[in-house]
């Protein structure tokens, strides 16, 4: 009985853990590419940016990707491929003002994203 009672425990501190260094981590990742795309947002409302400085950002997101495709769903994953592909294009281009929307949206998929997967009761349910 207290040899179930320690098992049952230590899988919940295992569990626990897990789930915080989850949270931690994916959060840390965001909040660093999210730095990132503001920097690229201010450069380009400024009509200061250029193929470099998206191309790093994307760079930076595919180095990222790697390790947080264990964390988030392909399907996120691929829309912000996506969006960010055309934002470097649409910077590349001098489309300024079409790239803004884009670069919105990238900045708020970061913001959201660790908190669309932390273990909530509206997650789970």
């Amino acid at each position: 009985m207290i040899k179930s009672l320690c098992a049952i425990f230590s899988v919940c501190v295992l569990l626990a853990g897990a789930v915080l260094f989850e949270a931690l981590y994916v959060g840390r990742a965001f909040d660093d590419f999210s730095a990132e795309l503001v920097s690229l947002n201010e450069k380009t409302e400024e009509e200061r940016a250029n193929y470099e400085d998206a191309r790093a950002v994307q760079v930076s997101w595919e180095a990222r990707k790697e390790r947080l495709q264990v964390f988030l769903p392909h399907n996120d994953v691929s829309r912000v491929d996506n969006v960010l592909a055309e934002t470097v294009r649409l910077v590349a281009e001098g489309e300024y003002t079409a790239a803004l929307p884009k670069l919105e949206v990238l900045i708020h998929l970061a913001a959201t994203f660790p908190n669309t997967y932390r273990p909530t009761l509206a997650n789970i349910f």
